[in-house]
């Protein structure tokens, strides 16, 4: 009854929603990206021999990245399983093609419609499909485990904000969790969320958070810091931006110029879709612009701020600054991830709002590793300040990388865990 009540729902939903997919086809001329694969239409040289495959479904950019060590783990220890994943997002689906290149297949999946995920479903032909942190769809789970897949949640979390909604429709969640049959949670904080919402307890278990194994050695790439001129100048970097908060972030830069004028300024938006809206704003508040996209061999040589309109550069660009900012803090948005710049050694400052990373932010707290600022007001001298103290700044990235190194080791034991759900 739940799963007939969500189809209705979700019919009603595409119903009112093609207006605006027409509206985007034929006035804008931008078609949905995808739009076959997401309806389950397949090619069959995806999997070709119709093995049994594994498969992981990582929704955007982090959970791409979470899933990389996992892959490489898979494929060694059941070369037998083609492992194919899937992504959600558009650059989660850029980010999977150019750094999952051990994976058998890479496609988006399917919408959540019995017919999509049924046809998905036959060319995939999954023995294991791992959804990546909380990827719980109805019918994607429902189907499967009708067809005798295994199937886990891998680095499993539940952030505040979405607890409380789980929780009220924690009747309608209970049957389809009963379906899944591992739960690997990030922390014990999620795996106690996860039997709060009616998953079985004893599929619960808590494995560590994957994104630890999956950050790389935290070193720059020789190529890119040419280009940046990275020795030059200061450079601040400010990761994951969203809306509403690039004119705190040039508002404190202005700060920053005043005390170091040669100091410069990246911003890399967090989705692909703000890259041409944010050098707008940056010219508004009085700075010259660059694109990435658009330096020649020369590199950066003109501009005061630089607007990172790639994917899958972040991570580089961390290891080249002298002190970061990570975005998703300044507004009600939870936070981002701050590994990436942790593994490299570097200060990281962060507004207010980290709830979706919030044993993560506390862990580093509690070690002075991260500064974490109570609104944008601060910004400003908490970057300076950074930048005027060499060995506190030092300091606060040799302790977020220790942090980093003695939390690894989570790849392992999920591997061991879903080895358990394979013959």
């Amino acid at each position: 009854m739940h799963l007939l009540l969500y189809n209705l729902g979700l019919f009603v939903a595409f119903v009112l929603a093609l207006p605006y997919f027409a509206y985007r086809r034929f006035v804008r001329g931008r078609a949905y990206a995808g739009w076959r694969p997401r309806s389950g239409r397949l090619p069959r040289t995806l999997n070709p021999a119709a093995a049994r495959t594994i498969w992981i479904h990582a929704v955007s950019v982090g959970e791409v990245l979470a899933a990389r060590p996992l892959l490489a783990k898979l494929k060694a220890r059941f070369p037998q399983h083609p492992v194919l994943v899937s992504t959600t997002t558009v650059a989660g689906q850029e980010l999977a093609r150019r750094s999952l290149s051990g994976a058998d297949g890479i496609f988006y999946a399917p919408f959540d419609w019995p017919p999509a995920v049924r046809r998905t479903l036959d060319v995939v032909n999954p023995a294991l499909l791992v959804l990546m942190e909380t990827e719980l769809w109805p019918n994607l789970i429902a189907q499967a485990h009708r067809r005798g897949t295994r199937i886990a949640v891998a680095n499993g979390r539940i952030s505040p904000r979405s607890f409380p909604r789980y929780r009220r429709v924690r009747p309608f969640l209970a049957p389809m969790l009963s379906q899944v049959d591992l739960f690997l949670m990030q922390a014990e904080t999620h795996a106690e969320r996860a039997r709060a919402i009616g998953a079985p307890p004893e599929r619960v278990r808590v494995a560590g958070n994957l994104k630890y194994d999956g950050l790389g050695d935290g070193r720059p790439r020789p190529e890119l810091a040419a280009l940046l001129r990275a020795d030059e100048h200061p450079l601040w970097v400010v990761g994951s931006t969203v809306d509403g908060e690039e004119e705190h972030v040039l508002a404190a830069f202005r700060r920053v110029r005043e005390e170091y004028p040669e100091a410069r300024l990246v911003i890399a938006p967090r989705h692909p879709e703000r890259f041409d809206a944010v050098p707008a704003i940056v010219a508004s508040a009085g700075f010259t612009c660059a694109r990435r996209t658009a330096l020649d061999r020369d590199g950066w040589c003109t501009g005061e701020v630089l607007v990172l309109d790639t994917i899958g550069e972040l991570a580089s660009l961390y290891a080249l600054a002298d002190v970061v900012f990570v975005g998703g803090s300044l507004v009600a948005k939870g936070g981002h991830n701050v590994l990436e710049a942790a593994v490299a050694g570097k200060a990281v400052v962060v507004g207010p709002h980290m709830e979706n990373f919030q044993e993560i932010a506390c862990d580093f707290l509690a070690q002075d590793a991260l500064v974490q600022i109570p609104s944008s007001a601060e910004l400003p001298d908490a970057i300076v300040g950074l930048l005027r103290n060499d060995a506190r700044r030092e300091a606060i990235g040799q302790r977020a990388r220790s942090i980093i190194e003695r939390n690894q080791g989570a790849v392992d034991e999920t591997i061991a865990a879903l080895a358990g759900l394979l013959p």
